[in-house]
């Protein structure tokens, strides 16, 4: 064919793209699109930090494209709706995607598929490692994880060396994040694109991968990779990511939590209301209704230092180490006995990494409600404390006032 749109959502790079690399094979000429949709903007991803990270990938996204000779087109709207008027523009003949697993990215690849046709729309595998619907969906991890080390894999996608770019289409204007969202980033929010991501990736990779099954869960230490949100916006591929680090020393370790990332995606896909439903019933548990004790826990005032210092590393940050995550939401739900749905979505106000499969399935994984054979786990930060945390190192730093 003569020309496609390649349409990027939360795959803004260009190596190991399955879309781009299959759009090369089939199409003469491209034209990469990201649409900032309107509906997208107004909903819960638009946060100071998410909407930060996201402008600074677009950036890095058209530099590195327009150093292979192609550009990144910048659409404003409706998703469904800027697609096809690009396509009517430029007389293209498919448009291929990056298939999603929420409710929201279904929703728009059925409306893309209406509005283009008898034109193609080519959804390909890139966001997974394991396709979401290439397994049965289970509910335990243990049989997920032994039926997903098994599972065949998709080869690696070199990232392209030129781009041949359609002629005649005004590439738009990447706006600032200040005029998409109101607020201001965290002032130590972890900074955006796929090169950053990428010389995170491979500096984290050759210094700490071969210890992170000792250091993962030290909090003071700080030593995880921090590949969350550059995962969660696909800077980086988590298929490239398993290749590179599975045969290194602590390489199984690692990888085991994409695995588990999978395993979330997998559950959304089957279950497209785990934001607002239980995966599994609670029994006659109810939850508690107390604004103030929901407000004290956001703001990190708690009075359980290792409670309250991962919920100011939360608000200082963007970021909140994952052994933090635990306790934090163990103690909202289990010991205020606050509903989970009241976590999530803070947590989703502020993580730069909030990600619907992953914090959604975590938040129920905590509450009881989710994919866990232990539904009555409670962690007591106490003992998380001394464990983690116990030279009080991790605390300190997010709580002065204790100095």
């Amino acid at each position: 064919m003569d020309t496609a749109i390649v349409l990027f959502t939360s795959d803004l790079r260009v190596h190991d793209h399955p879309a781009l690399r299959e759009a090369l094979r089939r199409a003469r000429d491209l034209v990469p699109l990201f649409v900032l949709d309107q509906a997208i903007l107004r909903s819960w991803f638009a946060t100071p930090n998410r909407v930060g990270f996201l402008v600074e990938a677009l950036r890095d996204l058209r530099d590195n494209l327009r150093s292979r000779g192609a550009d990144l087109v910048v659409r404003r709207g409706d998703t469904a709706r800027e697609v096809g008027k690009l396509v009517q523009g430029v007389g293209a003949e498919a448009v291929f995607v990056s298939g999603g697993v929420t409710r929201t990215a279904r929703d728009r690849e059925e409306r893309l598929a209406a509005t283009l046709g008898r034109r193609s729309l080519v959804v390909c595998d890139g966001t997974t490692i394991v396709a979401p619907d290439a397994l049965k969906t289970y509910k335990v991890f243990t049989p997920y994880w032994n039926a997903w080390r098994e599972a065949p894999r998709r080869p690696v996608e070199r990232a392209p060396a030129t781009v041949r770019h359609a002629t005649g289409v005004d590439p738009g204007e990447i706006p600032d994040a200040a005029v998409l969202v109101d607020g201001r980033p965290a002032p130590e929010v972890i900074p955006g694109g796929e090169t950053e991501a990428r010389r995170r990736f491979n500096s984290w990779g050759r210094g700490m991968l071969g210890r992170y099954d000792e250091i993962h869960d030290d909090l003071a230490a700080d030593d995880t990779s921090k590949l969350g949100a550059a995962l969660h916006f696909g800077c980086l591929s988590a298929r490239e990511v398993e290749e590179r680090f599975i045969d290194r020393p602590g390489g199984e370790a690692f990888v085991r939590q994409l695995c588990w990332r999978d395993f979330h995606h997998q559950t959304v896909r089957a279950f497209p209301s785990i934001t607002t439903q239980d995966y599994r019933p609670r029994g006659r548990r109810r939850w508690r209704d107390d604004p103030e004790a929901l407000e004290a826990w956001k703001a990190g005032r708690t009075g359980l230092p290792i409670v309250d210092a991962g919920m100011r590393q939360l608000l200082a940050t963007g970021w909140m180490h994952n052994r933090a995550r635990m306790i934090t939401a163990s103690f909202l739900c289990r010991h205020l006995g606050v509903d989970w749905r009241c976590g999530g979505r803070h947590f989703m106000d502020h993580l730069v990494d909030g990600d619907i499969a992953n914090n959604y399935a975590n938040w129920q994984w905590i509450a009881g409600t989710g994919n866990d054979t232990r539904p009555n786990r409670t962690f007591n930060p106490v003992r998380q404390a001394k464990r983690f945390d116990p030279s009080g190192e991790y605390v300190r730093r997010y709580l002065p006032e204790l100095t």
